[in-house]
């Protein structure tokens, strides 16, 4: 297979693509820059404008900020078959964000002119850029309201059922700190509220892992106000 129909396969791969055929996908093929991130290596920060949308096909791309104080705040984890990067899409530039790769990274990056042209051609495209972009927003909304009043050990247990998904039996990957990043407290002050959980019998600590004993308890207290 040559570079590509490699490239081809890997843009057929992300979700706002999935309804286009090959021949419309071979027709912008050439506009899409491929590349390859190192782990640890930072895609984008404050700094950097950008026109280009990211489009991750292989690896994880975590997105933060850093306070002026230099607290850290996890907004996101980006999994393979999505993209990031779409605010310089809707005039918000980088947002003040950094991406960073946490494990090495299969990239494109497409235009916003070529990304516009392709939308105006297949409007179903904008629709699953759109539907993306709300389902983040809701996110965002949550996790905003469960800082505003919820504890940190109800904002853990939310975190914990978000990230185990429909399975409700583990979340692998995540270490303590970057648990605490993401609810915004200390490393230190998350491992006291995760062992309060364990303690009730809610779930079990690993090694970057986190197993749900009772997944109908742990949802009682992500709910609890």
């Amino acid at each position: 297979m040559g570079f590509s129909s490699k490239k081809i396969q890997m843009l057929s791969s992300i979700e706002v693509f999935q309804d286009l055929s090959p021949e419309e996908m071979e027709a912008f093929d050439s506009s899409v820059r491929q590349m390859s991130i190192p782990e640890g290596r930072v895609v984008f920060e404050p700094e950097m404008t950008s026109e280009g949308l990211f489009l991750l096909k292989s690896g994880r791309v975590q997105l933060y900020r850093i306070s002026p104080e230099g607290k850290k705040f996890i907004n996101d984890t980006v999994e393979p078959g999505t993209f990031f990067g779409e605010m310089s899409f809707i005039g918000q530039g980088m947002y003040g964000a950094f991406a960073e790769a946490l494990d090495a990274c299969a990239i494109c990056v497409m235009s916003r002119r070529d990304l516009e042209g392709l939308i105006l051609k297949r409007p179903i495209v904008g629709i699953r850029f759109m539907n993306t972009m709300a389902d983040r927003l809701e996110d965002a909304e949550i996790r905003l309201e469960d800082l505003a009043f919820k504890s940190l050990a109800d904002r853990l247990a939310s975190l914990i059922v978000r990230q185990a998904g429909d399975e409700g039996e583990s979340v692998i990957g995540l270490t303590h700190n970057e648990m605490a990043e993401t609810v915004g407290t200390s490393c230190e002050t998350a491992t006291q509220a995760l062992n309060d959980l364990k303690s009730r019998g809610l779930i079990s600590i690993g090694r970057k892992r986190i197993d749900i004993l009772d997944f109908d308890g742990l949802i009682d207290v992500a709910e609890t106000y």
